[in-house]
């Protein structure tokens, strides 16, 4: 038993940061209606940027992740603008591809500036040491993680709620026709979209960055294990998000604890296909049916 509460605490802490990835993806997806399977590499992006501000740049860690933040806020609005914003109404397929040649472009990038060794920041942003209470340990960078994540989700739940922004993005994603109908300017909603979602994904790459270094072979394909998450909760919820990211992490330590650990890593494929099977809509995804 008590093994068992081990591994459900581990992957609740580990599937914290899935679901941030989650909530950056379903941004996208439900305003947009675009899947972007460039986040791993604009979460990596985000990571290298922090990087430069520490490292090349010198500036104190305080200084330097509001700085990544507006940098990150002008990236993702800027990949709106330049390769999406100019294929609207064109078929969805030309967005996907364009999100996949935009991963390629942005490892490019990656690999001209900063090269393909992995870098580590040169302090820790998170404490490593581990807590112990009564027989279980909590990792502080885990935990630290999960905590972060969770204030994401509150900070965007208020966000929504309570900011013009906010409903303005929440209008779009019920109906992009409905929303210029109500004089939202659509196009900008799109661009401040992927501009949060893009400091969303920093934030995770910047968490992820601590915890297994900056490379450009690694922190994508932590990435990828967000993707399953998204389906499991549905593409255009929210709270999917967060039980999709949850559950991932908590299948993939359960089968690590129990089964065999290199087992843990084709876990969430194993959960990607079961749900693309049975359920492609999702755990809180809306069926969508469409009358001849």
């Amino acid at each position: 038993m008590v093994l068992f509460i081990q591994f459900l605490i581990n992957g609740l802490l580990v599937g914290g940061i899935y679901a941030l990835l989650a909530l950056a993806i379903v941004l996208i997806c439900k305003s947009t209606r675009v899947f972007n399977f460039a986040m791993g590499e604009m979460m990596t992006l985000g990571a290298f940027i922090l990087y430069a501000f520490l490292v090349t740049a010198r500036l104190p860690l305080f200084l330097s992740l509001p700085l990544t933040a507006l940098a990150c806020l002008a990236a993702g609005n800027l990949i709106e603008r330049l390769v999406l914003r100019p294929l609207i109404g064109q078929p969805i397929l030309a967005s996907i591809m364009a999100t996949l040649a935009l991963s390629l472009i942005l490892k490019g990038i990656i690999l001209f500036i900063w090269g393909s060794p992995t870098l580590s920041y040169p302090q820790k942003i998170l404490p490593s040491e581990a807590t112990v209470i009564w027989q279980f340990f909590f990792s502080n960078e885990l935990l630290w993680t999960f905590v972060i994540s969770i204030a994401g989700f509150v900070a965007m739940a208020f966000f929504f709620k309570f900011t013009q922004v906010g409903i303005f993005m929440r209008a779009t994603a019920e109906g992009h026709e409905v929303a210029q109908a109500a004089g939202i300017n659509v196009q900008q909603i799109f661009g401040i979209t992927w501009a949060i979602a893009a400091v969303i994904a920093a934030i995770g790459g910047i968490l992820l960055g601590n915890r297994f270094g900056l490379g450009i072979g690694t922190l994508p394909l932590v990435a990828i294990k967000a993707f399953p998450a998204v389906l499991f909760g549905g593409l255009e919820s929210v709270l999917g998000a967060i039980v999709g990211g949850l559950t991932v992490g908590i299948l993939e330590s359960m089968v690590g604890g129990y089964v065999d650990p290199k087992y843990s890593e084709i876990t969430p494929y194993i959960i990607l296909l079961l749900v693309l099977l049975f359920r492609p809509e999702g755990l809180f995804g809306l069926k969508r049916i469409e009358r001849i």
